[in-house]
């Protein structure tokens, strides 16, 4: 039995207390400041109230942010439960908390624009913002998996990747179970980059689901044109991924993650609004309170491809679907797929 504390409550850190129980080892649930009411419901009643789950009877222990401390001390691992938008809370105020060797393994995907363009995952930006002289191991989660059939233990395939294969077989030990499959990489940046661009092109791909069904929602749902966007994703992503360097079977957890996020959740819905004709502004206001992570890595991707054509190294028209992405997000621009520009002439 391992001592787990897994810091931020959300939905995919919650889930994982189901493997981590499961084996036997002691999981202590950190709320941060947001996951207040949702450290006191499940201490009182064993419901997550936005995984919508029933969490594991034995096993978890629940600690309020004011009780982190506690909640490291005599922990073997640490689990980074933030979304992207608590990289930066995590980074401030528990990275310094943190003993050195304990490893941590994050679950947050993305990456980080840096003011030249550089994209970087989180990982690197974690181990960027550490305070002088000290040191981390630090891990992270990829693959396609969403997090409430992680709890209802629908058999998934993901990967850990990180620098030391030792550490990585640790965390497999702690979590794999015969339905949470686990592969390791030491390709890091391959990883991180596939999975973390998918949030993107999800959002593209479901542009076409609120075509389809059109501004009232009496349309029918196609699957030609989500088909033609999906592939158009992989094609570019492809190229994405080549460009940082990434080992090529990256693109296998880039497509198998492109799809579960287009058959549900957040991202799924933000396209479809933006497909039904609803502005990017409307659209956010009906999804208030919801982290959209893949308007995030869009707006960072497109960046980043953008820097790259400034230097020469690709052609803008390589992308077309991100940067129309980018347009409807940060341009105001209607949806209007730029299917011509897909094609192609091999000869």
């Amino acid at each position: 039995m391992s001592i787990i504390t897994i810091i931020g409550a959300g939905q995919m850190a919650s889930a994982l207390t189901f493997p981590a129980t499961e084996n036997n080892n002691k999981v202590r649930l950190v709320g941060t400041p947001l996951d207040r009411d949702i450290i006191n419901i499940a201490k009182d009643t064993g419901f997550h109230t936005t995984l919508k789950r029933q969490l594991p009877k034995a096993g978890i222990e629940y600690y309020q942010i004011e009780d982190v401390n506690k909640a490291i001390d005599g922990a073997e691992v640490i689990i980074c439960g933030v979304s992207s938008f608590g990289v930066d809370w995590f980074a401030d105020n528990i990275l310094p908390i943190l003993p050195e060797e304990i490893p941590v393994l994050s679950i947050t995907k993305g990456m980080i624009t840096e003011e030249d363009g550089k994209m970087i995952n989180y990982p690197q930006y974690f181990l960027s913002k550490l305070p002088a002289n000290k040191k981390l191991s630090i891990s992270a989660v990829g693959g396609p998996c969403t997090s409430y059939e992680l709890a209802d233990k629908d058999n998934s395939e993901v990967v850990f990747c990180g620098d030391d294969i030792k550490i990585l077989r640790i965390f497999k030990n702690l979590f794999e179970t015969s339905y949470y499959h686990i592969s390791l990489s030491k390709d890091i940046v391959g990883v991180e980059c596939a999975v973390a661009l998918k949030n993107a092109y999800a959002l593209g791909v479901s542009l076409a689901i609120g075509l389809a069904i059109g501004a009232d929602g009496s349309g029918k749902e196609h699957y030609n044109s989500q088909a033609a966007l999906f592939g158009q994703s992989i094609k570019e992503a492809k190229h994405l991924l080549e460009i940082v360097g990434s080992g090529e079977e990256n693109i296998i957890y880039f497509g198998g993650d492109l799809y579960v996020t287009v058959f549900g959740g957040r991202t799924r819905r933000i396209g479809t609004l933006l497909g039904q004709g609803f502005s990017f502004e409307e659209a956010m206001e009906q999804l208030k309170g919801v982290t959209l992570e893949s308007v995030v890595i869009a707006t960072r991707a497109a960046k980043y491809v953008r820097s790259l054509a400034e230097k020469g190294i690709v052609k803008l028209q390589e992308f077309p679907m991100l940067i129309h992405i980018d347009e409807i997000i940060n341009s105001g621009n209607i949806v209007d797929i730029p299917w011509k520009s897909f094609e192609s002439e091999k000869i």
